[in-house]
């Protein structure tokens, strides 16, 4: 797939899909704003392409403590979670802000979605340097396979060990795949299947 091709996509999805979800977003902010103080978005560090960091903006659905540095996993039934973040996380509302990091270049639509540092520091440097070798992504194969992902890990009595030790090590082999093989027309399959699976919940 040609760097271009790709990025003539992603901009001319990610402008139509902010100037489309305006209005929800602003309802979203609002409600966030009423159900618990705090900044309506939120902004953490995440490694992308190269290595390089950069802050992902997200909608908070988190208490404003729980927002600050602590547990970096969130688990199905997190008391930390608002009443309003539980259904923006459900319906994956909260990562719409991201289109905005679509904008400005430091993400794609689809491509492996972006780790905080802490746990790429973990990655094999052969899954490593295949992963972070494109743009990280709103959504992937990975995302659509581990979508169950919080609800797993709330089984855990330990999230975040079964996280490294199970979940990370399949997540990367499907984003490396992912990497190694992605198109265009490959994009806009997992597109449709994000939507797909948005709408069916």
């Amino acid at each position: 797939m040609t760097g271009m091709g790709k990025r003539v996509f992603d901009l001319a999805v990610a402008g139509l899909g902010l100037l489309v979800l305006a209005p929800l977003l602003l309802l979203a902010a609002a409600w966030i704003k009423l159900d618990s103080p705090g900044p309506v978005l939120y902004r953490q560090e995440r490694v992308g392409r190269g290595g390089r960091v950069f802050r992902i903006h997200k909608l908070r659905t988190m208490q404003q403590s729980g927002a600050q540095p602590g547990p970096l996993l969130t688990a199905q039934g997190d008391p930390r979670i608002t009443r309003a973040g539980r259904f923006l996380r459900r319906h994956r509302v909260d990562e719409w802000p991201q289109l905005i990091d679509v904008l400005a270049g430091h993400m794609s639509l689809v491509g492996p979605r972006p780790e905080v540092p802490r746990y790429v520091a973990l990655y094999p440097p052969q899954l490593r340097d295949e992963v972070l070798a494109v743009r990280p992504g709103i959504t992937d194969p990975a995302s659509l396979e581990f979508a169950n992902e919080a609800e797993h890990l709330a089984q855990s009595m330990d999230p975040e060990r079964a996280y490294i030790e199970e979940l990370m090590p399949r997540k990367l082999a499907c984003q490396a795949a992912y990497a190694r093989q992605a198109t265009l027309a490959s994009d806009i399959v997992v597109l449709g299947r994000t939507l797909r699976w948005l709408f069916a919940r």
